[in-house]
């Protein structure tokens, strides 16, 4: 599970990298480039298949991993130790994950299924032509249902990277003492910027901030 969360947060910095795009304000063309490379390099989308299988793949441990835990303790602690012992988010990784499951689902939906199987609506740069998922993505962020359900989507996913980032290297062996801390400090910078940076793309569109 550890192996698989791992290479799912490097997919992460590659798609806020395309994300971060629309921040050029240059009307999509940078972004819809950037979609068109991922959508028909043939490298990317072999990769694109390894991603879905190691997806699918940390779900299944992530629930059997749930289940395991539940069976091996079936009573609580008499005192309940809340923060004292971990903090809430370390112990709610199955509601986290459901939760980040549920957010997937609507973003294929929105973004994933368009691009892959209908026909969207093209635009031209320079004689090459291309789907215009900026357009998409400008119709689908005006609507403000759609923004809360992608910032509690992003918040979701903060705090399942709170406690998985670090909680990976330590089940791969990284020792104690200030390598562990270290990377406790740099997940926890990782988790916070890059769902804010997640978060802030429906709120740039909402509040057209990017045009």
């Amino acid at each position: 599970m550890s192996l698989t969360g791992i290479f799912l947060i490097t997919f992460l910095v590659v798609h806020v990298g395309i994300n971060a795009c629309i921040w050029a304000n240059d009307g999509g063309q940078m972004f819809n480039l950037a979609s068109h490379f991922m959508a028909t390099t043939i490298v990317i989308r072999i990769i694109e298949v390894g991603l879905f299988a190691g997806l699918l793949l940390h779900i299944v441990q992530g629930l059997v991993v749930e289940f395991q835990n539940r069976a091996k303790r079936k009573i609580g602690y008499a005192v309940p130790m809340g923060n004292k012992g971990s903090k809430w988010y370390s112990r709610s990784m199955g509601l986290l994950g459901t939760l980040l499951l549920f957010f997937l689902v609507v973003h294929l939906k929105d973004f994933w299924v368009p691009s892959r199987f209908m026909d969207l609506p093209t635009t031209n740069y320079d004689g090459k032509e291309v789907a215009n998922q900026y357009a998409e993505l400008i119709r689908i962020f005006h609507n403000p249902v759609a923004v809360v359900i992608y910032i509690l989507g992003c918040a979701s996913l903060m705090y399942h990277l709170l406690h998985g980032f670090q909680s990976s290297f330590r089940t791969l062996g990284v020792p104690n003492g200030k390598y562990i801390n270290l990377i406790r400090n740099f997940g926890f910078g990782f988790s916070v910027i890059i769902s804010i940076a997640f978060a802030m793309m429906p709120i740039s569109v909402f509040l057209d901030w990017v045009t």
